[in-house]
């Protein structure tokens, strides 16, 4: 039993990172619904936000003054959980040692937590969520437009990358949160670019176990 513990829906996006990263690493991930709102679960994460991982197998490290509390280490962002996992088992094909390999990964995946994220929001919420707060159809339309701008930034990548993965031949973290973010690109009920290097990344995403459980299965 891995001690390994993630705390959020398991239709959050960013909770389905860390589960299918958890299938690439071959960890037992115990998932468990939380009630974000919980001063239990703020203690945890003061954004209120999920995921948050517990390690119990990892006791906190104590400071230069104080001896350690015996609490579980915790942690949050979706994406830094998964840089975690990859070091915590030593996977240096999903996340490298070498200084430059590891850096493209992570500006990736920092594209990915933050240009990419912000640019689907208003129109996502709008399309898949219907949220009354999110029917503006001028920024609907300037929502939509910014996100096929981005996936087709993805899309150049792909097509540059000289392999069948977002870095080239080697399968990493940034296809992990990547998939995710196209998955719910494709999903969106919006007039999709025409990506063609996406579109054949993507499929060979869904050979993954981790993907075609945390992916399509697990909705948009």
């Amino acid at each position: 039993m891995s001690g390994l513990r993630v705390l959020g829906r398991a239709a959050s996006i960013n909770v389905r990172k860390v589960l299918w990263t958890g299938v690439e690493l071959g960890l037992d991930l115990s998932r468990e619904d939380v009630d974000v709102k919980a001063d239990a679960f703020r203690r945890l994460n003061p954004n209120a936000m999920m995921p948050v991982l517990i390690d119990d197998d990892a006791a906190a490290p104590a400071s230069a003054s104080e001896a350690a509390d015996d609490q579980p280490f915790s942690m949050w962002e979706s994406n830094s959980i998964c840089r975690y996992l990859a070091r915590r088992e030593g996977r240096v094909d999903l996340l490298p040692d070498e200084p430059r390999q590891r850096a493209l990964v992570e500006m990736w995946m920092d594209w990915q937590g933050g240009e990419l994220n912000n640019s689907w929001r208003y129109a996502f919420m709008a399309t898949v969520r219907k949220s009354a707060q999110h029917q503006d159809a001028a920024q609907i339309e300037a929502g939509i437009a910014n996100w096929n701008r981005h996936m087709a930034m993805l899309d150049g990548q792909l097509a540059r990358s000289g392999g069948p993965f977002v870095l080239g031949g080697t399968f990493t973290l940034a296809d992990v949160v990547l998939g995710l973010s196209a998955h719910r690109w494709r999903a969106a009920p919006i007039a999709h670019a025409d990506l063609p290097a996406v579109e054949t990344w993507y499929q060979r995403l869904l050979t993954r176990p981790g993907f075609a459980t945390h992916g399509p299965a697990a909705g948009p």
